[in-house]
């Protein structure tokens, strides 16, 4: 399907649908782009409005029991194509403007969770949804502020700081053995916070060997000092599920348990101190009846540190800088024991006048054995009218290799301890235009030049994959977002995203994971409600590369109010037969039901 047919087979069916519903509606809600807070692309949290690089604020917490999971949150996004495995946090891999699942970075509260075994895992969070806030993205290169991996774009998940003392309950069932069960308590005294909070997620599947198990907690200490804030997070998930043809033509299973703690420590207004430490594990049958055939079995563990501060020279500029070290270990039945240190420092600039920003930042990264790479960025905005801002941006990303790029073998795969990190030129440019205080539109067109992308490349069906650096890769392609706010607090955003590659570099080879992201993908959100009742409603439009495109429309009502809070979420109405990874099934039509209880201190 070519992209202007899919283009108004999604807009001509989808402005329909929206016309109809809006006449009459008046007065209008208010938006507040120019209030959201943003952590990604600058290097301190500026208004929206204000930044000069592509980045999405994804709500979680306020949208409540209406979000089935993480991944629904993130699907408001267009640049993001969400390959899921199974749900409820089961596997997701996680790609941004049409770059590899490998090259995001996955932060939580602006820490590392990448997984050094394989990328498969960097979305595996280990704290309840419950206690997450929102899902900040960032459209593009972020290595001069964030490190390696964030080649293609970055997700922050940022939790929630409690304002109030309470405790709520959770319980629903549903489709395919649906049963969920979630606690949080939290409470505030003064200046000191504290959130407990524990979920489980289970179903017996909507296929044989599609079954999965989901069970994480947390805690996240707060406290406020003379010396500054301090926060300290600790969380485990355990997850458990079949994985037939996740990985081959086998009836598989696997299980996954990570551990993250984490401190920071403020050091005045102007200094901040992190450490944190992730330990996770995996456990893969390739035959679950018969797990002696073939089983393996890791565990990575990964240590960082980093300071950072800021600090104003004269009235308009400012300077950031700091220093990091990171630290992986892996030991394995298969991979082996290996080990790896990266020490690095970053320095940025920004000029910041009555009209716009300009920024320009660097960053060195020393890896073990003495190599070395510098990742500068330059970005800009300029407010030409006060309803709209040109912005800009070019920077450099890269990735160092995973364990299993350079050390894992089976019947189907060959290795490469010989891999180079791979690395891409970014570059953007568009218009924010903000048409009133209720409707706002962002067009941004964008390039990646990619050099020594790493895939699993074969000549022929019959042969192995083997890891190897493509030389040269290509990305071009545009995004086009809007927001609409209409009456009774009822808000419409509408994203598009359509990426276009060059395939030459593989020369006639079979690729595994270049090319197998979403050429043209569209997403369309309406959220509203009638007293206590909120709902919400989306229709998401897909294709694959040289796949036709498939549709997955998700609907959800809950009580907002009250002690007692009922909800029902709906997803894939259409029963809609997709796949987002190829060879593996999406889960069809399924309903999940429930209450939330919620008792709050005086």
């Amino acid at each position: 399907m070519r992209l202007f047919d899919f283009s108004l087979w999604f807009g001509g069916g989808l402005c329909l649908g929206l016309a109809t519903f809006a006449v009459g509606q008046q007065p209008a809600a208010p938006l507040s782009v120019q209030e959201t807070v943003t952590v990604l692309g600058a290097a301190e949290p500026v208004a929206e409005g204000e930044n000069a690089r592509s980045v999405e604020t994804l709500p979680v917490a306020a949208q409540g029991t209406l979000l089935p999971e993480l991944a629904s949150a993130l699907r408001a996004d267009a640049s993001v194509f969400v390959q899921q495995r199974g749900p409820m946090g089961v596997q997701q891999d996680i790609s941004i403007r049409g770059g590899t699942f490998e090259q995001t970075l996955v932060l939580l509260n602006g820490l590392r969770i990448n997984d050094a075994e394989t990328s498969h895992f960097n979305f595996d969070i280990p704290v309840p949804m419950a206690t997450v806030a929102s899902l900040d993205v960032l459209h593009g290169t972020g290595s001069t502020l964030y490190g390696a991996d964030a080649l293609a774009g970055v997700i922050d998940v940022r939790t929630v700081k409690p304002e109030a003392s309470e405790l709520r309950l959770r319980a629903g069932v549903g489709s395919y053995g649906i049963n969920q069960q979630a606690v949080t308590a939290s409470g505030v005294r003064g200046r000191a916070s504290e959130m407990l909070a524990a979920g489980r997620d289970f179903s017996t599947g909507f296929i044989a060997d599609r079954d999965y198990r989901s069970e994480s907690a947390s805690s996240e200490s707060r406290v406020t000092t003379s010396l500054g804030d301090t926060d300290l997070l600790l969380a485990g998930s355990d997850r458990a599920f079949g994985a037939d043809q996740f990985y081959g033509a086998y009836p598989s299973y696997e299980r996954t348990k990570g551990w993250f703690s984490s401190l920071a420590q403020a050091l005045g207004a102007k200094t901040l101190a992190q450490v944190a430490y992730r330990r996770h594990s995996d456990i893969y049958v390739l035959f679950r009846d018969n797990p002696a055939y073939y089983k393996n079995q890791h565990i990575d563990e990964s240590w960082q540190g980093a300071v950072r501060r800021h600090d104003d020279v004269g009235k308009h500029l400012q300077i950031f800088y700091g220093v990091e070290e990171n630290t992986d270990e892996i030991g394995s039945n298969s991979l082996g024991h290996h080990g790896r240190n990266r020490g690095e420092g970053y320095v940025s600039a920004e000029l910041r006048g009555a009209r716009g920003s300009l920024t320009a930042g660097v960053r060195e990264e020393v890896f073990s054995g003495g190599n070395t790479v510098a990742a500068p960025m330059f970005a800009g905005a300029l407010r030409v009218h006060e309803k709209f801002k040109l912005r800009a941006s070019a920077g450099y990303g890269y990735r160092i290799p995973t364990f299993v790029d350079l050390y894992y073998n089976d019947p189907t795969t060959i290795s490469n301890p010989t891999l180079k990190p791979e690395s891409a030129w970014n570059y953007d440019g568009g218009v924010d235009w903000y048409a009133s205080d209720r409707i706002a539109v962002s067009v941004t067109g964008f390039a990646a030049r990619q050099h020594d992308a790493i895939d699993y490349v074969r000549a022929s069906s019959d042969a192995k994959y083997q890891a190897q650096n493509l030389r040269d890769l290509s990305f071009n392609g545009v995004e086009v977002s809007g927001q609409v706010g209409l009456a009774h607090g009822q808000q419409v955003r509408l994203a598009y995203t359509a990426t276009i590659g060059a395939q030459d570099a593989l020369q006639g080879l079979q690729s595994r994971f270049v090319f197998n992201q979403a050429v043209n993908n569209a997403n369309a959100e309406w959220s509203g409600g009638w007293k206590q009742i909120s709902t919400t409603a989306r229709l998401g439009v897909t294709q694959r590369y040289q796949q036709t495109p498939f549709s997955v429309v998700d609907f959800s009502v809950a009580r907002n109010r009250s002690w007692w809070r009922p909800y029902l979420q709906m997803t894939n109405l259409a029963n809609t037969g997709y796949q987002e990874i190829a060879g593996i099934r999406n889960q069809g039509r399924a309903f999940v039901g429930g209450v939330e209880l919620v008792f709050r201190g005086k």
